[in-house]
C-alpha cells in the first residue's frame, strides 16, 4: 500500500472509532507507524513524503547491477541478489532485509514481476487395488506435560487406492534398521504388502540415484529382495511424485500432533493408532468420498502375502532364538502392545527401567521373548479384534514375590550353608522362570530322606556342577541305593562266623533216633 493511501486509511479508521492496535492489525503494519501517521497533519505528511521521495536510498549505487540481474533472471530471489552483491563487492555489508525491500521496490518501479516456474499437473486415474503403497517421514516438536520441548519423528504408510494409513513414531531419527522393522509391523497391520512402494530418496534407503539405476543401502536392499516388492524412488526435490503420502504427513501433523501433549512414546503411539481408527481411516476422504476403512476391506484381499519374518525354532521349551523379531517395551502393568491389543507377561517382568522384550509371530501365535536370555515369557493366540487384553492366567501370580526369602529358608536347612547358597544360585541362573518350582522340589526331600543323605547329595551336585532340583533328587536316590546295598552286604557278612574246634565237634554230633513204634505205644497208653 502506498504511503499516502495508508495515511488516509489510518485517519479514516481512527475517525470511525478503531483503536490504534486494531488499525495496525487490520492494515498489517506496526503500531509505531500508526502512531506516527496519526500525529502528523495532512500538510505536514505531504512535506515529509516529498522529502523521502527525493532522498537517496542506501543501495542506489548498486541499482544498475541489480536491475540488470532482475531483467536477465526474472525468477532471481532477493537472497541471491544479496549474495551476488557480496561476491562482486567485497566491502558490501548490508542486511538482507534491506536488499529484499530494495529489490521489491525495483520490481514495482520497472514492472519486473517475479517469475516462478510452473509445473503442469494432470489428474491421474486411481491406482489398482493392492498395486501401490507410499512411504514418507516427518518430524515435529511437541510439548511435554512438564512444559519441555521434545522432537518426534514419524514414518507413515498409505495404500494409494483406499487411502488406508499406518504410522509409527520414534523419539530419535530413523535408521535403516528402524525402517525395516517398521515395514514388518506396517505389513502386518495391512495384512499384506503392495506390489510397488514409493519412497523419497532418503539416505537410509538410497545411496545413489546412479542415473536411474538406483543403488539402495545394503540392509534395505536385502529386505526388499526378501519381500520381493518393487521400489519407485522419487527424483530429488520432487515431492509431488508422492502427493498422497505428502498429504498424509501434513494431515498427521495438523490433525493428530498439533497441540497434543506428550507423555511417553508408548502412549503416543497408542494414541496415534486410535486416531487412525477414529479419523485417519474412519472419516470420509475428500477425494474418494469414501471411508478408507471401508475401501480397505476390499483392497486387503488383493495385497500380496508377507514372508515369515520371525523364526520360532526352539532349542528347548524354555528358550527361543529369533532371527528377526519386533522389539517392545514392557509397560508398567506388565503387558506389551501389539496391533492395538495388550498381551500379558509374568508379573514382575516390568523393571521400571524400560525393559524390552522381543515378539515373534508365527501363524496365529504371538511369542514374547526375553531380550537378553532368549527365555520365552509367554505365548498367546493373536486376537483379530482391537483394544483387547489377552492375559495368561499363570501371569497373574507374582513369581518373583518372596523368592529371596524362600531361597534363604531352604539354604539354612543344609549343614553347609555357603555350599547350599552356591548351589541355589546356580539353579537360579539356569532356571530363572522355574526357580520357585525348583526350590519346592528340593524342599520336599527333607520330608522323606535323612539329613545325612541330603547333605551328601549337595556336595556331590556342587562338585559335579549339577544345578537342578531333579538331578538333586536323583543324586539322593542314588546315594541311598548305595547305602542300602552296603548295609545288606555288611549284615550278611556279620552272620557268617568261622567255627571253633569245639563248635566243629558239636557240629558232627547226631541226636538219638527212636523207632516209630515207640511213639505209637505211648499214644495207646502202654
Amino acid at each position: 500500500m502506498e504511503k499516502w493511501q495508508m495515511y488516509v486509511t489510518i485517519r479514516q479508521l481512527h475517525e470511525k472509532g478503531f483503536s490504534r492496535r486494531s488499525i495496525a492489525e487490520k492494515l498489517n503494519c506496526s503500531r509505531n507507524t500508526v502512531d506516527k501517521y496519526l500525529n502528523m497533519e495532512a500538510e505536514e505528511f505531504s512535506t515529509w513524503l516529498a522529502s523521502t521521495a527525493a532522498r537517496k536510498k542506501k543501495l542506489d549505487d548498486y541499482e544498475a547491477d541489480v536491475l540488470t540481474w532482475l531483467r536477465k533472471h526474472p525468477d532471481m530471489s532477493s537472497a541471491q541478489a544479496c549474495d551476488w552483491l557480496e561476491e562482486k563487492y567485497p566491502g558490501f555489508n548490508t542486511a538482507e532485509s534491506t536488499v529484499r525491500r530494495y529489490v521489491k521496490s525495483l520490481r514495482e518501479e520497472y514492472r519486473i514481476p517475479k517469475v516462478t516456474p510452473k509445473r503442469a499437473y494432470e489428474a491421474v486415474s486411481e491406482s489398482p487395488m493392492g498395486f501401490q503403497m507410499q512411504v514418507d517421514f516427518g518430524q515435529c516438536e511437541q510439548r511435554t506435560v512438564g512444559g519441555q520441548t521434545i522432537k518426534l519423528y514419524v514414518a507413515a504408510f498409505v495404500l494409494s487406492h483406499s487411502r488406508y494409513k499406518y504410522m509409527e513414531w520414534q523419539d530419535r531419527p530413523f535408521t535403516t534398521n528402524d525402517l525395516v522393522h517398521i515395514h514388518v509391523r506396517a505389513f502386518q497391520h495391512f495384512g499384506g504388502k503392495a506390489r510397488e512402494i514409493v519412497y523419497d530418496q532418503d539416505n537410509i534407503i538410497v545411496v545413489s540415484e546412479n542415473n536411474g539405476d538406483i543403488i539402495f543401502t545394503q540392509q534395505f536392499e536385502a529386505y526388499r529382495r526378501n519381500e520381493a516388492f518393487q521400489v519407485y524412488a522419487c527424483r530429488g526435490a520432487d515431492p509431488e511424485s508422492k502427493g498422497k503420502i505428502e498429504n498424509v504427513i501434513g494431515f498427521i501433523k495438523k490433525s493428530f500432533a498439533k497441540h497434543r501433549p506428550y507423555t511417553n512414546l508408548d502412549r503416543w503411539n497408542e494414541e496415534a493408532i486410535d486416531w487412525l481408527d477414529r479419523r485417519g481411516n474412519g472419516k470420509k476422504h475428500n477425494t474418494t468420498k469414501k471411508r478408507p476403512v471401508d475401501v480397505f476391506r476390499l483392497e486387503r484381499e488383493t495385497l500380496r502375502p508377507i514372508s515369515v519374518f520371525a523364526s520360532v525354532a526352539a532349542e528347548d521349551k524354555n528358550v527361543i532364538h529369533s532371527n528377526e523379531s519386533i522389539t517392545r517395551v514392557v509397560r508398567k502393568d506388565n503387558v506389551v502392545l501389539y496391533e492395538s491389543n495388550r498381551y500379558s507377561v509374568p508379573l514382575g517382568t516390568y523393571d521400571g527401567q524400560g525393559k524390552t522384550v522381543k515378539l515373534a509371530v508365527q501363524d496365529d501365535t504371538l511369542t514374547i521373548i526375553e531380550g537378553e536370555t532368549g527365555e520365552v515369557l509367554g505365548k498367546h493366540r493373536l486376537s483379530l479384534e482391537k483394544g483387547k487384553l489377552i492375559q495368561d492366567r499363570s501371569h497373574k501370580r507374582d513369581r518373583s514375590k518372596g523368592i529371596p526369602q524362600y531361597m534363604e529358608s531352604v539354604a539354612q536347612k543344609f549343614e553347609q550353608y555357603d555350599l547350599a547358597t552356591a548351589f541355589l544360585d546356580g539353579i537360579k541362573v539356569k532356571y530363572p522362570r522355574y526357580l520357585r518350582e525348583q526350590l519346592q522340589l528340593i524342599n520336599r526331600q527333607w520330608d522323606s530322606h535323612s539329613a545325612n543323605v541330603i547333605n551328601l547329595a549337595l556336595e556331590q551336585c556342587v562338585n559335579q556342577k549339577l544345578f537342578s532340583g531333579t538331578e538333586f533328587e536323583d543324586m539322593i536316590q542314588f546315594l541311598e541305593s548305595i547305602i542300602v546295598e552296603t548295609t545288606e552286604t555288611a549284615l550278611a557278612q556279620s552272620y557268617v562266623e568261622q567255627l571253633t574246634p569245639e563248635a566243629e565237634m558239636t557240629y558232627h554230633v547226631r541226636p538219638e533216633t527212636r523207632q516209630l513204634d515207640t511213639y505209637v505205644a505211648i499214644l495207646e497208653g502202654k
